[in-house]
């Protein structure tokens, strides 16, 4: 499986759309900071949407044509898809607490 995700910071005053095969693994890491660039400087660490995809194409494309979008296209997208812009991390089912969930190695 393919993901494309939109993350934001504490304040939804910045947007992230990113591009992954693990997206437990990839949120993980935005949310420590291990992430060099702009989500560590802008402190973007919040999943608010993603999209499943089976084609490593259709993911691609997904992702280069959501990075085009306007700020209020992205806005309306996560509104539909997660209405109370809840951090979805914590709904992915992850328990790092006694080591690392199988899905993130």
């Amino acid at each position: 499986m393919y993901y494309v995700y939109i993350l934001s910071n504490e304040n939804n005053s910045t947007f992230y759309v990113g591009f992954t095969k693990n997206l437990i693994r990839r949120t993980y890491e935005h949310k420590e900071g291990m992430v060099p660039g702009f989500t560590y400087r802008y402190n973007v660490k919040k999943l608010l949407y993603y999209e499943q995809f089976t084609d490593v194409r259709d993911a691609l494309e997904r992702e280069y044509r959501l990075k085009k979008w306007h700020r209020s296209w992205k806005v309306r997208l996560i509104n539909k898809f997660n209405p109370g812009w809840r951090n979805l991390w914590d709904e992915l089912g992850v328990d790092l607490q006694g080591g690392f969930h199988p899905y993130y190695q």
